[in-house]
């Protein structure tokens, strides 16, 4: 049995980094932002924790997404094998009886 190769493309470490350094920075400018308002402390208290649960609620978001995907990833892989197994056991020149 031949095995294809992974024909997902992989992320590079520069695309990586890039949005490492970008999502730090913009974490950074609004908590920053939020720092230097001027508003009572209770709003920038309110805004800042909003921040920080944005950024939270967006990796659960992110990591769900992924794995939906890979569950659909092995949920194609498995169907292949089994038609592949199909295929594979398959004598078109057998006699029916």
């Amino acid at each position: 049995m031949t095995t294809k190769p992974d024909s997902t493309a992989k992320n590079t470490t520069a695309f990586a980094a890039q949005a490492a350094i970008s999502f730090g920075a913009s974490l950074f400018a609004m908590l920053v932002a939020v720092y230097f308002m001027e508003a009572d402390p209770w709003v920038k208290g309110f805004l800042a924790l909003g921040t920080l649960y944005l950024t939270t609620s967006a990796f659960t978001l992110a990591k769900v997404v992924r794995d939906m995907q890979e569950d659909q990833r092995v949920f194609h892989r498995i169907d292949q094998a089994r038609v592949d197994k199909l295929l594979a056991e398959h004598d078109p020149f057998k006699a029916v009886s």
